[in-house]
């Protein structure tokens, strides 16, 4: 685990302005001082983000909200009593303190308070914000381990936390409180059921008026390798297809039993949600590294604890062309 030097070392590096990867329960993140605009624009540039694409702001408690945000409605509180800390992004009308650089422009700031050990003790030893995205290139597998961050990044990232596998494995839950009804933006491991729980309301579904969120665009989280989602007899079907014509095929496999095909890399994911989405990114990870023309994913079940791993994959496919031949 992550020494106290290290988290010193990490702190030094963020109030000089630098970058820092550090473990979050969800994924790993690149982090910056929030308040320097200076040292947000460097996530930008090493990501190849888009400048409109909005961070969010990691804090150590509930009790900083007030630095980041105004007019904080009473169901801002009910959240963060419940899930916080936890994989839960909040999204309020930004205060001052939030620069257009990290809301996107917009009117609103998402914030979060990460329940990873190395991440509260990083938080708590810097004072401050943080702003982090998931430690990879824009669009591309989120990072789940320090090895991912440095593979994605090398030199260009001087500092990286090392706090192990990332237990939930994809990204939080993003509410939107900013408007007059809650709005799920982003599905995550805390399902919609237990957030209308706690806010005892309806959330209500992003329309034009909604906040622009991170990670929600239609095309992200996407492997080099074209990926395509289907049930398993047809993923089978166009496996065979694909490795007569000559092409080397991946697959990431749930239920369906690997055929005797040659050219094929195949993976055997959890059959549970909480598995399946902790192993997600690194299995496509190492799907993407197997040298294939094509990365064929059983779909998943459609159970509700299951939407926001679909979520993910339906994005990592979205604008492949499903006609291969």
């Amino acid at each position: 685990m992550v020494s106290e030097q290290e988290i010193k070392n990490a702190v030094a590096v963020l109030r000089a302005g630098g970058l820092v990867a550090f473990p979050t329960e969800t994924v790993y993140g690149l982090g910056a001082d929030a308040s320097s605009l200076e040292a947000v624009k460097k996530i930008f540039a090493a990501k190849g983000r888009p400048h409109d694409h909005p961070l969010i702001v990691h804090i150590a408690d509930a009790v900083q909200l007030a630095n980041w945000a105004r007019d904080i409605p009473p169901a801002a509180g009910k959240l963060a009593k419940k899930f916080w800390p936890g994989p839960l992004t909040i999204i309020l009308r930004r205060s001052a303190m939030a620069t257009d650089l990290v809301t996107g422009g917009q009117d609103t700031v998402a914030l979060r308070v990460p329940s990873h050990p190395v991440a509260q003790a990083l938080l708590r030893a810097f004072g401050g914000g943080i702003a982090a995205p998931s430690a990879n290139r824009f669009g591309r597998v989120s990072a789940t381990t320090a090895a991912h961050v440095r593979s994605e990044f090398g030199a260009a990232v001087e500092c990286v936390l090392d706090g192990g596998a990332a237990d939930v494995g994809i990204e939080s839950t993003i509410v939107d409180l900013s408007g007059d009804k809650p709005t799920l933006l982003r599905p995550g491991w805390i399902t919609a059921a237990q957030l209308q729980d706690v806010l005892g309301e309806p959330l209500a579904a992003p329309d034009a008026q909604s906040p622009r969120a991170p990670g929600t665009l239609a095309k992200h989280y996407a492997p080099q390798t074209p990926l395509l989602m289907m049930e398993a007899d047809l993923l089978l079907e166009l496996a065979a297809s694909l490795t007569r014509q000559g092409r080397r095929v991946a697959v990431l496999a749930r239920s369906a039993h690997r055929p005797l095909l040659p050219g094929l890399a195949w993976v055997v994911a959890s059959a549970d949600a909480k598995g399946y989405a902790h192993d997600l990114y690194d299995n496509l990870r190492r799907l993407d590294e197997a040298g294939c023309d094509t990365i064929l994913i059983e779909e998943p079940p459609q159970d509700t604890q299951w939407v926001a791993i679909k979520d993910r994959l339906m994005r990592a496919a979205a604008g492949v062309e499903e006609d291969l031949a």
